[in-house]
Parts: C-alpha cells; structure tokens; sequence
C-alpha cells in the first residue's frame, strides 16, 4: 500500500510561488506584493488570487499559466486555481517606491554616479545604413550571454525596433511609471508602441527631449548590465539630449563602405568633441556580398569602416577601433521582417557571427572610472 500524501503546507506553497516571475518587471510575484492569499483543502485543490498591477495587464495569461505550472508541482497538490484581482492605489504606489529603490521620480538612473550600466548610443550619419539593425541583434546576442538588456527605439521619426524585436503589444503604464515589454530576454521601449497603426510623429526638439527623459526616467528598466539607444540618423536634437541626460553614454558608429556615406558617418562621431562623450568604436554594415563561389562581392566599395575609424582617431585623440564588419546576408533582412534577431534565427549566419564578435567585445569591455566614485577619504599629512 503506498504511503499517502504529505500534507501540503503553506511554506511550501509560498516557496513554489516565489518561482513564479512577473514577466514585464522581472522579479518573483511574492516579492512584488502580487499574492493575496493561498490556501489549500484537504483534498489538495489550491486556491491562489494575483493581483495584477493593473485589470489591462496584457501578461495576465502568461501570469496565470506559470502560476498554475509552479503550484502543480508541489507534492500533494491535487489542482490548481488561480483567481486574478487588481492592486489598490495604494499597493501600486507601494510596488512604484518599491521599485524605485526610494529615489526621487523622473530620475534617470543611468545618470547616477555609481551607476553601473553600459550606455551605448548606436548613432549614424544618415539613414539607410542598418542602424536599428545592428542595435538590436547587439541586444538580442548580449541578453543571449546572460547580461541585462535594455533597449531604446530613440528613433521617434523613424521607430523600426518593435517590429525588429517582435513586440506586438503595448507597455503596461502602473500610474505614471512604465513597464517595458520584454522580447528575446531584452526590454524594449519605442514611441512605435503609442501610436496607432502607422501614424507618423510630428514632433519638433522641446518634445523630442521630452519624449527621450520619460523613455529614460519614468520606465522601470530594472538593473541593467547594457542599455542601447538606437538613435535617429544626424546630429540634431535626440543626440544632443542623450548627451545632456546620460552624459556617460558612450558612441557606437555605424556605416558603410562607401565614401560618401563615411564622410557623413564622420561628422555623426565628431559630435562628440562637443558633448564631451567617449566613441567606444565604429561598425562597418553591409560589407561585401559573400558569392556561392566562396568570394566576395564590394557592392558599396570598401574602406569606409576603416576611413571612420582612422579619421576619428585623429580628431578625437584616442583610439577608435573598427569593431567589426557586417556582411550582407539576407537572413538578416528576413530576421528582421520576422521580429527575430538573426543572431538567435540564423545563428550560424555570416551577419550573426560578425554581430556576435562584435557583441563580445561590447561584453568583455573593462568598465571606466570615469564618474564613479571610489570610495576614498582624504587624509592629512
């Protein structure tokens, strides 16, 4: 005869539920304060209600099926039912000062001097040069080695990364703090999720600066390793307004091999004699064209990635590698059509090998001084 059953405790059912993750804020439901209660019967039915942040949270499927899957799994557990409730104005403004670490709102924490995250601004000279592109295979290859990433579309006249990451629904606002949607382990804010359809955004610089600070300070991007911003292509007014709210952000050049989009790529870098920011290197796309014959085709010339690099070494005073070069590979194109980073579709790819090489070293960088406190206290003789 076979034993029977041990009988289910509370301890237990609270350690399967502190399994169970809020996939927009990243941090276990018990933690959150989103467990009203949970009880069991005698017969092992477990009875469990979530409060969700808020009655639209388009999670609330996902929430209900990793609860049920957690609880299940507790010996004893017979069945499972999970009821969903919604926060009080009270327990949302509690989960916000939670989250906000107690800080003042509107506070950008990349901006804090002990701040620990990698800011690369990913910019250009002009458009067309697959700028979103590398962003957010960086970003997918980066997550995919178990970093912390979070990615801003500051492209507001020309958002692309949603449809490129495969986001499809819209951020979960808590009161006047914003949760970002997650894709491929990355967080993603665009102004492409707040605006319907493909309505286009006709914004002049005071609401551009303004629409970049609440992209920065009013979503909850947690602890993040690296944050990429996928800038418009120019030096106007995002670029300047990186520089003043991150002024530790450091430049990512993207070009091509042709002359002429080099030169413009040239001057995208050279802001940062002005804005006093560091350029971490340049990144050549759209390289060569590999042949069935194992050659290689220069469809738009070559040594523009090295002209860039060369010409802001000068002029910057420092090194400024060319990290790397991208071919042209029509997986990347399709991964991009598709929402899925051609480093995770096509892995074995020539565009994914050159975009993993070049997210390695991004990884790898040893981290600055610069800003950061260290710890010391001066001492007379």
């Amino acid at each position: 005869m076979a034993d029977p059953a041990p009988p289910v405790t509370q301890d237990a059912l609270l350690q399967a539920l502190s399994t169970v993750i809020d996939p927009e804020i990243r941090k276990p439901v018990t933690e959150l304060g989103m467990v009203q209660e949970v009880s069991v019967d005698a017969a092992g039915m477990v009875r469990v209600t979530i409060l969700l942040t808020v009655a639209g949270c388009p999670m609330k499927e996902t929430l209900t099926r990793d609860t049920t899957v957690a609880l299940a799994k507790v010996p004893g557990v017979n069945g499972v039912k999970v009821d969903l409730g919604v926060m009080s104005d009270e327990q949302r403004a509690g989960l916000r000062q939670q989250l906000r670490g107690g800080v003042a709102e509107r506070e950008i924490p990349f901006a804090r001097p002990g701040s620990l995250t990698r800011v690369y601004a990913v910019a250009s000279g002009k458009g067309g040069v697959g700028k979103s592109s590398v962003t957010v295979n960086l970003a997918a290859s980066l997550a995919q080695s178990g970093l912390r990433v979070g990615v801003v579309d500051a492209d507001v006249y020309g958002f692309s990364v949603p449809r490129m990451l495969g986001v499809e629904h819209r951020p979960t606002q808590v009161d006047d703090m914003i949760l970002p949607p997650v894709s491929h382990d990355v967080k993603v804010i665009s102004i492409g999720m707040f605006v319907p359809g493909n309505q286009p955004v006709v914004w002049r610089g005071p609401m551009l600066h303004r629409a970049l600070h609440q992209f920065l300070g009013d979503v909850f991007w947690g602890d993040l390793d690296v944050l990429l911003l996928d800038l418009p292509p120019g030096t106007g007014d995002i670029a300047i307004s990186v520089a003043q709210l991150i002024p530790g952000a450091e430049i990512l050049v993207v070009t091509t091999p042709q002359q002429a989009a080099a030169e413009v790529a040239e001057r995208a870098g050279s802001i940062a004699l002005q804005t006093h920011q560091r350029i971490v290197g340049v990144i050549e796309n759209m390289s060569w064209l590999e042949l069935p014959d194992g050659s290689r085709q220069e469809i738009f010339g070559s040594g523009g990635g090295r002209a860039v690099s060369e010409s802001l070494t000068r002029s910057v005073g420092a090194d400024v590698p060319l990290l790397g070069q991208i071919p042209l590979d029509t997986n990347l194109r399709e991964g991009a059509d598709e929402g899925t980073p051609v480093v995770l579709r096509n892995p074995d790819s020539a565009a994914a090998v050159a975009l993993r090489g070049i997210a390695r070293g991004l990884a790898t960088r040893s981290r600055g001084l610069a800003g950061r406190s260290l710890g010391l206290s001066p001492v007379g003789r």
